[in-house]
Parts: structure tokens; sequence; C-alpha cells
């Protein structure tokens, strides 16, 4: 598989990378090596080998939901609040 030199231009604006040309050079010949170095798991002879699905001895462990009452009511709770709009607690943007 050869890497274009669009290909990185494009993934350093999708990541909003500034390359330089000599940098873009170079992570070319990079992702080239990396290529060819993963590729040669493709020659390797798999058809006897088990797939392995879970290397530790784990299983989940479920529980039944347990719904607890509650001692407040709605209202006591949205008291509490500074800011309440439609029975809903108002916060800041998180983002």
């Amino acid at each position: 598989m050869d890497i274009k030199r669009e290909d990185i231009l494009h993934l350093a604006n999708l990541s909003e990378f500034t390359l330089s040309d000599a940098e873009t050079d170079s992570l070319g010949k990079d992702l080239q090596d990396i290529i060819k170095y993963i590729s040669q798991l493709d020659e390797l002879d798999t058809s006897t080998v088990e797939p392995t699905y879970q290397v530790f001895e784990m299983e989940n462990v479920w529980r039944d939901d347990v719904i607890l009452e509650q001692d407040a009511t709605r209202e006591e709770l949205l008291a509490l609040t500074k800011n309440e709009i439609d029975n809903q607690i108002k916060v800041p943007k998180v983002l």
C-alpha cells in the first residue's frame, strides 16, 4: 500500500497539524515502514490457531437492579438548588 503525500496532508489537516515539507516526507516514510512491518503478519499461517476471545479468566457479575425508596420528595430536593426550571436542576454548560 502506497501512502500518498495528499493522504498525509489530509490527515494532518484533519488533526489540525501543520507539517513542513521535510516532516511530511519523513512521516510518509515512517508510515510506509510501519505498514510494511505490520504486513509481515499476513505471511503467518494461523489456520491451526484457535482464536483468543478472553485472555483473563473473568466473567460478568450481574445483579438485580433494586430501586430503594427515598425519604426526600422531588420538591424538597429541588428546593436545595439555586437554579430550577420546569422541575429540573439547571447546571452550567460542560462544553
